[in-house]
């Protein structure tokens, strides 16, 4: 359910602001929304499985967390970060 090392490393560069980037609120975006997507492909299937649910709450609630720094910081950084992922509007 997780996602793969080459995936996360794509990501990390694809989103990163410089080389070794992994604590940027773009990259942490970018892996949650990741993660998010397997979570969601997951409940096609097992519908009850409640525990794992949790768990994508959770990991929503972050994504947002960080969206909302992002915005308060950086507008310009958090609409393209939004258009880049497909996220909203």
């Amino acid at each position: 359910m997780s996602i793969t090392a080459e995936e996360k490393a794509k990501l990390i560069k694809q989103y990163g602001t410089k080389e070794g980037d992994t604590g940027s609120p773009e990259v942490q975006v970018a892996i949650l929304s990741s993660r998010i997507a397997t979570l969601t492909e997951h409940f096609k299937t097992h519908g009850k499985d409640n525990h794992s649910r949790r768990g994508l709450l959770k990991l929503v609630a972050q994504r947002r967390k960080l969206l909302d720094y992002l915005k308060a910081k950086e507008e310009e950084r958090y609409t393209k970060l939004i258009s880049s992922l497909g996220l909203r509007r």
